[in-house]
């Protein structure tokens, strides 16, 4: 049986990778900071997972973590991802998305240099670019985040140099129902379940042509476990090669609203339910985020089954439910 230690195990990619590693009869080892006194995600499965304590800026507790689960494959989804906290505190999101990352490699090279290890790279470390982005595309990420996301993954390459077997998956933007709170597209479908629910509170966001390439979280964690299993490592873009904006995302909400039967509740326009807000404005904004996941698609076999429509809608019934009574319509 193969064990597999997963670091951010609680968030959204977290729960689902351990749901995924499990059904293939995995042994799977989460790594979290504290007893774990929120991990809603992982309930169904929380008995069937075995927890470890660790800090991603700790090297003596990942060693020990690392000792204990001994695993045939660590998936680092760990980090600080938020990209304006990363504004707020630079010097923290290196400590994490970069400094854990060396500690783990290390870790790894020292005691167990057959273990297979998984960076969460990002789309973030593109910046601005015209078209849709590849392997080859040059990194000019434009936030804190962004810079340390790409000092990761080029960590990730001092060590495969080094034969370690060493991945970055560089994933476009993935949402679910899992997805955190502050994250712009959970902002608005939790919006739209307050707003059917009667409070018509304004929405404030920032820029709504924003484009990005949005796919299903469920899809990216199979790409993650199938990048480990090559015979050879190396990286990969991930995403649906579409982008949509901001703007769209909202008027597809509006639509889900009309199609689950709740058009007299919903907002009657973009225009009535959201307000911009310059507070929201990012500075080094990236315009347009678009895979090309060609590679992946030919040398891994993966390919996304949840479009943009179903990604929304998915997402609109699930936070319905926390505030209204079940959405049960078609």
């Amino acid at each position: 049986m193969k064990k597999a230690l997963i670091t951010g195990i609680s968030g959204q990619d977290g729960s689902y990778l351990a749901e995924y590693l499990l059904g293939l009869g995995y042994e799977v080892w989460g790594l979290v900071r504290r007893e774990p006194a929120s991990i809603r995600w992982l309930e169904p499965v929380r008995q069937r997972v075995e927890f470890v304590y660790g800090d991603m800026r700790d090297a003596e507790s990942l060693g020990v973590a690392f000792q204990k689960a001994w695993p045939d494959e660590v998936y680092n989804l760990a980090g600080q991802v938020f990209v304006p906290t990363s504004w707020e505190f630079p010097s923290e999101t290196f400590d994490i998305n970069v400094g854990g990352v060396a500690r783990l490699l290390q870790i790894i090279e020292r005691t167990k240099p057959d273990t297979r290890f998984y960076q969460a790279s990002s789309s973030e470390m593109v910046g601005n670019f015209d078209g849709a982005m590849d392997e080859r595309v040059p990194l000019r990420p434009t936030s804190p985040y962004g810079v340390s996301k790409l000092a990761a993954h080029r960590l990730v390459e001092v060590y495969r140099a080094r034969k370690v077997f060493a991945v970055g998956g560089i994933l476009f933007n993935h949402e679910s129902p899992r997805r955190g709170p502050e994250m712009v597209t959970r902002k608005i479908t939790r919006a739209a379940a307050t707003w059917v629910a009667g409070d018509h509170t304004p929405l404030r966001l920032g820029n709504l042509d924003a484009r990005r390439d949005w796919g299903f979280a469920g899809d990216y964690v199979r790409a993650m476990h199938a990048m480990l299993q090559a015979a050879a490592p190396n990286d990969y873009v991930i995403g649906t090669g579409v982008s949509h904006s901001v703007r769209d995302f909202l008027q597809e909400v509006i639509t889900s609203l009309h199609e689950l039967g709740l058009r007299d509740r919903a907002p009657r326009s973009i225009e009535e339910w959201v307000q911009v807000d310059p507070r929201f404005l990012r500075t080094g904004e990236i315009h347009d985020l678009r895979a090309d996941p060609s590679r992946a698609k030919k040398e891994l076999s993966w390919h996304p089954t949840v479009n943009f429509k179903e990604l929304v809608r998915m997402m609109v019934k699930a936070d319905l439910e926390v505030v209204t009574e079940p959405v049960t319509r078609p």
